[in-house]
């Protein structure tokens, strides 16, 4: 896509759309145009001025003239949204990659959900560069599925990013509507009320046909949660719909005695079924608990499977320090080990508030 970018200094698509990077009011339209652009890329003068080299701008000449900024092409648009849905359509072309040509959604399903865990591990870290590129694994995962519908006569890329901005913006009225919004809590519940009325039009306009991801047998108010989600996730989703529609305990106290409830029967369950089963009903209450206290269950257990990892390291450590193995340690010697590795832990541990908090807000 060409870029137009007139004298009051603003660097814009023909569409009005900003330019993609670090874009903001007050921005350096040269910087951004040099994230762009290589910087042998020519920009054409219009009315009269002459054509230079982006190397050869700064801010004044670029904001004193009009230029029209021609695309470059595919394989050298690295940094052009445009460049990405060029590379893989040049990869599935008949010339393309045999490898690349062969694939399907099917086929590539474990790959998008390897990229996504990717990416959620990397947010540990946060804003890294290691984090940039693991979004754009993920991103290629996307393009390739937008590809394969575009080459099905179904669907493209322009449809994926139409949908996903009508739905936004339709779901904060807020932003873009009349409707008040005061606190995150507000939004979230403005946002469930939405959700449900579009899932009530869905299964009008379907007759109630099932998407290929939801379960058939699930009420409209859960309708479209996906089996594939973890466990834990589809729990707390399920929960904070139901929620949002005003089913659920007014106070914590409400679950800490449910989860008391259920410990109870779980240790009275007499047969391997009601085990499964009464353990079943103690997690989804626990995970209930912690959507109330705002804390992403899942996000919470990784971190405890993590940190129990972490702190046997230390004991095996420890243990082949002493010239010891652990099957030949008792129960006491061995809680011993893990005492001095959580203390050790423990000192090396930043300040509490340089952590980040495995919180959200309360749905």
């Amino acid at each position: 896509m060409a870029l137009l970018i007139v004298p009051d200094g603003d660097a814009a698509g023909v569409d009005g759309a900003p330019i993609p990077g670090r874009h903001g009011h007050g921005a350096d339209p040269v910087a951004l145009l040099r994230r762009l652009y290589p910087p042998e890329h020519r920009l054409l003068g219009v009315e009269d001025a002459p054509d230079v080299e982006l190397a050869d701008v700064d801010a004044a000449t670029l904001v004193a003239r009009t230029w029209l900024v021609p695309p470059v092409p595919g394989v050298e648009a690295l940094a052009s949204p445009h460049g990405l849905p060029w590379l893989v359509a040049r990869l599935r072309a008949p010339d393309g990659c045999p490898w690349d040509r062969e694939q399907d959604h099917l086929t590539l399903r474990p790959y998008l959900l390897e990229e996504t865990y990717e990416v959620y591990d990397a947010l540990d870290a946060g804003s890294t560069p290691a984090l940039a590129e693991e979004l754009g694994d993920l991103l290629l995962q996307i393009v390739l599925h937008a590809q394969y519908g575009a080459e099905a006569g179904i669907f493209d890329l322009t449809d994926v990013y139409r949908e996903v901005m009508a739905k936004i913006i339709r779901r904060h009225p807020h932003v873009f509507g009349d409707v008040e919004a005061r606190t995150a809590t507000d939004v979230i519940r403005n946002w469930e009320r939405i959700k449900a009325d579009e899932r009530g039009e869905r299964s009008d306009a379907d007759a109630g046909a099932p998407t290929p991801t939801s379960d058939p047998h699930m009420p409209a108010a859960f309708a479209g949660l996906s089996r594939s989600l973890p466990a834990l996730a589809y729990a707390s989703e399920m929960q904070g719909r139901a929620a949002g529609l005003g089913y659920d305990w007014p106070d914590m106290e409400g679950v800490i005695d449910k989860i008391a409830e259920e410990a109870v029967e779980l240790l009275g369950a007499t047969d391997e079924a009601a085990r499964r089963e009464e353990f079943g009903d103690l997690l989804f209450v626990v995970v209930n608990l912690g959507r109330k206290l705002g804390v992403d269950a899942e996000a919470a257990l990784r971190a405890a499977s993590r940190k129990f990892a972490s702190r046997f390291a230390r004991v095996e450590r420890m243990a082949g320090s002493d010239g010891v193995q652990l099957r030949a340690l008792g129960l006491d010697e061995l809680d011993e080990l893990w005492q001095r590795a959580k203390s050790d832990e423990r000192a090396e541990l930043p300040d509490p508030g340089d952590r980040e908090p495995l919180v959200r807000e309360p749905r």
